[in-house]
């Protein structure tokens, strides 16, 4: 049996919830968002909804009274994505998301010119996608373990100076033990209990990943594709609340 939450135990364990906007459209993604926005303290903005809809999908977050996760996964010379940072300052994202085997400089640049913006911004390096294996790095030339490469990717990071990571669950507990609470932990591939997994390989559920060392979790489709969205991310709320 739960204990009561407080209102500041829901308020923190909302504010530690991403919802993706994973919608074809803006009016969809808006729909989406007012169901679970009082559950949910972060609205993700990726690739599908963002090359559509452009900076209209990001006021979505401040209109809801939640932050904005901006998740463009940028990869591009250290000048590009310098500017494209400079660029999501302005939009007023709280989080970006660029790729951290673009290297040190790719990386250095990115930090400088958060730094320089001086908006709030968070980096996040993103290390292992969730939906890759061992397999999968394989074929790209990768002969480490995931969590190898996940260790190295966020060494490089960190070094650069980037305060926040990507990574599955698995990696949660190496990365806490190298880095202590240094360092932003997000972890994508969250399934509640019984939920499929589809096309990701590395999960787990709220509970675990947030013992495990989480500061945020990525909740999409287990959510989305409810019959009663906003009653599964109430459900995500809750179990963040019990254990955090």
């Amino acid at each position: 049996m739960l204990l009561p939450v407080t209102p500041d135990a829901q308020a923190s364990a909302r504010a530690r919830l991403v919802f993706p906007l994973d919608y074809a459209s803006l009016s969809e993604a808006r729909l989406g968002a007012e169901r679970v926005a009082p559950a949910v303290g972060v609205l993700k903005v990726g690739l599908e909804l963002f090359v559509r809809e452009g900076p209209p999908a990001v006021r979505l977050g401040p209109d809801l009274g939640c932050q904005v996760f901006l998740d463009l996964k940028l990869l591009d010379i250290p000048e590009t994505v310098g500017r494209a940072v400079a660029s999501a300052c302005q939009l007023g994202v709280d989080y970006l998301t660029l790729h951290a085997s673009g290297g040190p400089r790719v990386l250095e640049a990115a930090a400088t010119s958060a730094a320089r913006e001086n908006t709030g911004l968070k980096l996040l390096a993103v290390t292992v996608l969730t939906s890759s294996d061992q397999t999968d790095l394989a074929a790209a030339g990768v002969s480490d373990a995931p969590g190898v490469q996940v260790l190295r990717l966020a060494r490089l990071a960190r070094h650069a100076g980037v305060p926040g990571l990507v990574c599955s669950a698995l990696e949660l507990a190496p990365l806490r033990a190298e880095f202590g609470q240094d360092l932003l932990l997000v972890t994508p591939g969250i399934r509640p209990a019984g939920a499929a997994a589809g096309d990701q390989k590395r999960t787990a559920t709220p509970a675990d990943a947030i013992r495990a060392g989480a500061d945020l979790l990525v909740v999409g489709r287990p959510i989305r594709d409810s019959p009663d969205p906003q009653a599964a991310a109430l459900a995500v709320l809750r179990e963040i609340e019990s254990v955090q």
